[in-house]
């Protein structure tokens, strides 16, 4: 693959910014707590909802992968999500549905991600599985050598940076935002696809750019 993929890949910042507008829009009408929170992310570009992911991820210190409320509310607020106290408290008992106190960190997510097609969900896999050469679940440096040519990118031309360099920079693009560590897990891939799928409306354009980008 050639740097152009990035541009397939990511759709195009148009249809970022199509989706963003739409959003902020449908903002203005929604009274249900967990869609104004999906929309609020989802007005910030493709990657919202991963960086609200960060920024629960950053406060579960215990690594219990649950947040009790205070977290919940000082995640939504440090992200800088507007959402008055009433919706918060609504939102977060949606969540805890058992009463317990806390909610689990991955099924929140899940839950606020937009609903994918089975057909978009399968595309998402067998890309993942093209780039996953070694099959160990995640995508790293090692798995990119002879699938993604960084002969071509300019910063490898002009002797900047080496070819690895150039892989670590591609695989940003889908780690999580702030916290690269050079492996994509298939949840931070598949979280990737969610927020570009969402900027795009048509299934068929959808099958067609994921088909080019990755030669599936």
């Amino acid at each position: 693959f050639t740097p152009s993929v990035l541009l397939k890949m990511a759709g195009t910042a148009r249809h970022d910014n199509q989706m963003a507008e739409k959003a902020r829009k449908l903002l203005d009408t929604t009274q249900d707590p967990v869609e104004k929170l999906r929309l609020q992310c989802l007005s910030r570009g493709s990657s919202g909802i991963k960086g609200l992911g960060r920024c629960f991820r950053i406060m579960d210190d215990d690594k219990s992968r649950s947040l009790d409320y205070s977290e919940f509310k000082k995640g939504i607020y440090d992200y800088g999500l507007d959402l008055d106290p009433d919706d918060a408290r609504k939102m977060f008992e949606t969540f805890d549905r058992d009463g317990s106190g806390t909610i689990d960190f991955d099924e929140f997510l899940v839950k606020l991600r937009p609903p994918l097609s089975k057909s978009r969900r399968t595309l998402i896999q067998k890309a993942f599985r093209k780039l996953d050469r070694t099959g160990d679940g995640q995508i790293t440096v090692e798995d990119l050598h002879g699938v993604y040519d960084a002969r071509h990118h300019p910063k490898y031309q002009n002797g900047d940076w080496t070819e690895d360099q150039v892989f670590l920079k591609f695989l940003e693009s889908f780690d999580t935002p702030g916290d690269p560590d050079g492996v994509v897990t298939y949840e931070e891939f598949y979280n990737y696809y969610v927020g570009v799928s969402a900027s795009i409306d048509n299934d068929i354009y959808f099958d067609v750019m994921m088909r080019k980008a990755w030669k599936l």
